[in-house]
C-alpha cells in the first residue's frame, strides 16, 4: 500500500511539472506514396533527435514535455504510434526516436479527412498528462476531401485552450497552404511551416518542433477561436 501511494505521488508530481503536451498528426492519405512516407517517418525521427530539439526539450523550460504521435487519413483511419511519453531525459528521447523510426504505415488508400484527424487529436489530448500548454501539430499535403472539415471539428470536440499548428507539404494541392492557414490554424500564436515537398520534411519538422517546444511566437491569429464555416 505504501508503495502505491509513493508511486502515485511521483506520477502526480511528474504530470504537475509538465509544461507541454504535444500531439503530432501525420498525413498518410492516398496522396502520400511509399517513398514520401519514408521521408516523413525518418524525417520525424531525425527531427526529434536533432541536438537543438533535444536541448529545447531538456533545457528549454521549467517542466517536462509529453509527446504523442498518430497517423491519419480517412474518416476512421487513424493510428496511434506513440502514446503519451514524458521526455524527461536523453533515454526517453532515444526510446521515442526508435519507435518513430520503425513506424509501419497504417493505411495507404484512403482520402484526406482533416476534420476527423483533428477530432481524434482532441481525444488523444484528453488523456494527456496535466500540462500547462496543449498543442496539436498537423502535417499534410492536401485539403479536406472527405467527411466534415476542421471548423466543424472545432465546434464539436474539446479544443478549449488547445493550439493547432500546421506543416504544409507543397506539391499535391495548389490550395493546401491557404487551407491550412484559413481552416486549420487555431489558438493564440498558432503558426504554419511550409516545406517544398517531402524532401524538406525533416528540416521543416525540426524548425517546427524547436519553435513549439520553446513557445516561440511570431505573430498571432486575428481570430484564434474560429467557429464559422464547415
Amino acid at each position: 500500500m505504501a508503495a502505491f501511494f509513493v508511486a502515485t505521488f511521483w506520477a502526480g508530481l511528474a504530470q504537475a511539472n509538465c509544461r507541454l503536451a504535444l500531439v503530432l498528426a501525420l498525413d498518410v492519405s492516398s496522396s502520400v506514396d511509399a517513398n514520401e512516407y519514408d521521408l516523413q517517418r525518418l524525417g520525424l525521427a531525425a527531427a526529434l533527435n536533432a541536438p537543438d530539439v533535444r536541448h529545447a526539450i531538456l533545457q528549454g523550460g521549467n517542466g517536462h514535455v509529453a509527446l504523442a504521435v498518430y497517423e491519419w487519413s480517412g474518416f476512421n483511419q487513424q493510428k496511434l504510434h506513440l502514446d503519451w511519453s514524458l521526455l524527461r531525459n536523453h533515454a526517453d528521447i532515444d526510446q521515442a526516436v526508435a519507435i518513430l523510426a520503425k513506424m509501419s504505415r497504417s493505411h495507404d488508400n484512403f482520402p484526406t479527412s482533416v476534420g476527423q484527424a483533428l477530432g481524434y487529436g482532441a481525444l488523444v489530448l484528453k488523456r494527456a498528462p496535466d500540462c500547462r500548454r496543449q498543442v496539436i501539430d498537423v502535417s499534410g499535403d492536401g485539403v479536406n476531401n472527405h467527411g466534415y472539415g476542421p471548423l466543424a471539428a472545432y465546434r464539436n470536440f474539446p479544443f478549449d485552450g488547445v493550439v493547432v499548428n500546421g506543416l504544409v507539404l507543397l506539391g499535391e494541392s495548389p490550395n493546401v497552404a491557404d487551407f491550412y492557414r484559413n481552416r486549420i490554424l487555431r489558438g493564440s500564436g498558432a503558426f504554419l511551416i511550409i516545406a517544398n515537398g517531402f524532401e524538406e520534411f525533416k528540416t521543416a519538422m525540426t524548425r517546427k518542433l524547436f519553435r513549439e517546444i520553446n513557445e516561440l511566437a511570431v505573430g498571432h491569429l486575428k481570430h484564434p477561436n474560429r467557429t464559422q464555416g464547415g
